[in-house]
């Protein structure tokens, strides 16, 4: 819903305006008009007072010869409606004019409104804990350490130094629920600290933090213009001239050629100028693209333009990366085998007691799973990584003896391993998961499997995706086996394992070759080649990555993978949108052009429906700010 600026006077002005203008028109069809002499002066001053800027504005027009300008269809038709001695209709036709004119920019504001309300509300000083005063976020370098209380947003970019607490960061990843946040989490400015007191050791200076980026590159999108805006733009520049030409042939071929009424053609010449303004016309698109952007970024999905939300509509196939796309990133312990008599618990402390000093991120799943379940990590000591293939600590628990963790190639260098063991870790490799064999004294413990986790939303995402006819792409730098795996998972039948940033690309441009429109989704830095060469390259998990946000056409903020079809359904909704107003705004100008030109013109019918169609435009495009929102990553109903 179009919220109007009651609160603003000028505006309120301009209502009351419109609201005596009407009625004086209204009194003067029933025979009760201002008499003369006062009349053309009493109307001079409302036009002048409601519409100078506009009547200025095509008098300057008029001197530059620029004829494709609106302002100049305004500025000969009020004046031929005074010549005409019409002054209720020359001033009814500028305030409505001036109206729909406002409308305009209030539907342009409205659909910006989240984005000026976000800069505005940004914080605009930071406390700095070693002097305790507060000064300009601009003169805070990296590495200072900040405070910021409970309620106050953060100022700038850092990582969390003492204290935990709540943040709503919906204004950086678009996720309504607040993330937890404890030391060494990072935290980003423009987000909110929900309860309690922390301390912040600044990452990056204030024209560098993620908030800003996302700030510039939204303000630049506006740039980035579609090809409908584009294009309606360029006809509104060759359209007006156009239409002047046609008005003045309406006025001298019935006038001079079939020497018919002067008064009678001027008007209906008058009447096309007015109905031709093509005022709906060209609000159709940036108003639509304004809002479908806005819902967007409050969703999470910074979109550089309306030409990458056009593009999306056309997409026929995405392409996504396996890792940190449809998966986490980082591993987990999805299988734990114990061998040799062995149970579990003993399997899972000593891996772990010889994993608590390996920084790896196997390892250190390792230990996060034991903990999870409650087992103590064996004392260790003497520990030994042997890069690439795993690690080895003498474990105090199992009578000082030395323990081998690490790939089945690893412990075959000190040991044989036994068919039972080769079986297990086969049966892992078919799954696309990784092998650690944990081995003490030549007593192989057991096996415990590692996967990249997959995504809860992930399955559900391709599945919409696939329910709107777009086909889905898996290509990968890890192994076939790992892509097929996790491929099967989540129901895509196509995939490409095994391959390089520049196999990632051609792989996209052979997509194009088929399928015409592919968008590409990566965590944008190794798929940099790839989401260059795609009709649309979206980044996901873009918070906080200077790369994924300025390489991207789309950077998802947040690991919301049901971004992906909402922003599908949001570009097709919003390219019908802009059909449908465009065909509309012509429809009713073809009419009233039409009456004009048989002779039954009417000067105020004809403003009245321009501003009509206008602000029926404008809220039909406002629509798009409160479409659809995606469902939450956890949500895989």
């Amino acid at each position: 819903m179009m919220k109007l600026p009651f609160h603003d006077r000028k505006f309120l002005y301009l209502l009351a305006a419109v609201a005596l203008a009407i009625t004086l028109e209204i009194l003067s069809l029933g025979g009760i008009r201002l008499p003369l002499p006062y009349a053309p002066f009493v109307y001079g001053l409302f036009i002048l007072g409601a519409g100078y800027e506009v009547l200025w504005s095509g008098l300057q027009s008029l001197l530059k010869l620029r004829f494709g300008s609106i302002n100049l269809l305004m500025l000969i038709a009020v004046t031929a409606a005074f010549y005409l001695k019409e002054y209720p209709e020359a001033t009814v036709v500028i305030v409505l004019y001036v109206l729909g004119e406002k409308l305009e920019d209030i539907g342009i504001e409205n659909s910006r409104s989240a984005l000026d309300k976000l800069v505005s509300n940004a914080p605009k000083t930071a406390l700095v804990k070693a002097t305790g005063e507060h000064i300009p976020i601009g003169e805070v370098k990296t590495g200072t350490v900040i405070q910021v209380k409970p309620h106050d947003q953060i100022p700038l970019d850092g990582q969390v130094e003492k204290g935990e607490t709540s943040v709503d960061e919906s204004s950086i990843t678009g996720e309504p629920v607040p993330a937890f946040k404890v030391k060494g989490d990072p935290v980003f400015a423009g987000t909110l600290n929900k309860n309690g007191f922390i301390e912040v050791k600044t990452t990056k200076e204030h024209k560098d933090s993620t908030f800003s980026k996302i700030i510039e590159l939204t303000y630049q999108s506006q740039g980035n213009k579609s090809d409908s805006q584009k294009f309606i733009e360029k006809f509104a520049q060759v359209y007006t001239p156009l239409i002047i030409l046609s008005a003045v042939c309406l006025l001298v071929v019935p006038v001079f050629i079939f020497q018919q009424d002067f008064q009678h053609w001027l008007r209906q010449a008058i009447t096309l100028l007015v109905i031709s303004c093509p005022c709906a016309l060209v609000i159709s698109t940036p108003v639509a693209i304004y809002a479908a952007l806005g819902n967007a970024s409050s969703r999470g999905a910074l979109v550089k333009g309306g030409k990458f939300l056009e593009a999306m509509a056309e997409i026929k196939a995405i392409a996504l990366d396996k890792t940190r796309t449809i998966t986490y990133g980082h591993p987990v312990v999805s299988d734990v085998v114990p061998l040799n008599e062995n149970d579990r618990e003993e399997l899972l402390g000593c891996g772990a007691g010889t994993e608590l000093f390996s920084e790896h991120p196997l390892a250190q799943a390792i230990v996060d799973a034991s903990k999870r379940e409650g087992v103590e990590p064996h004392e260790a000591n003497f520990f030994e990584s042997v890069v690439g293939e795993g690690a080895k600590a003498r474990c105090m628990v199992c009578n000082n003896e030395m323990v081998l963790v690490g790939k089945i190639g690893f412990i075959e260098k000190y040991q044989r391993v036994d068919e039972a063991t080769k079986e297990v870790v086969n049966r892992f490799a078919s799954q696309g998961k990784t092998s650690v064999i944990v081995s003490c004294k030549e007593d192989i413990k057991g096996v415990i499997g590692l996967t990249d986790e997959i995504k809860p939303s992930s399955a559900r995402a391709i599945r919409e995706l696939q329910s709107q006819g777009i086909e889905t792409v898996m290509i990968t730098g890890d192994s076939q086996q790992a892509a097929q795996y996790v491929a099967g998972q989540v129901n895509i039948r196509q995939l490409f394992g095994g391959l390089l940033p520049q196999d990632k690309a051609q792989k996209i441009n052979e997509l194009k070759s088929e399928y015409r429109f592919v968008a590409m989704v990566g965590d944008g830095v190794n798929d940099a080649p790839a989401l260059a060469s795609s009709t649309v390259g979206i980044a996901m998990g873009a918070a906080g990555s200077d790369t994924a946000i300025e390489i991207a056409d789309i950077a998802l903020m947040n690991d919301n993978l049901l971004l992906l079809p909402f922003l599908i359904r949001l570009a097709k909704k919003t390219v019908k949108t802009i059909q449908w107003n465009t065909f509309g705004a012509i429809a009713v100008k073809v009419i009233f052009i039409l009456l004009a030109f048989f002779g039954f013109g009417n000067l105020v019918l004809a403003i009245t429906a321009d501003v009509g169609v206008t602000l029926i435009v404008i809220l039909i495009s406002l629509r798009l700010m409160n479409a659809e929102a995606p469902a939450a990553p956890g949500d895989t109903h």
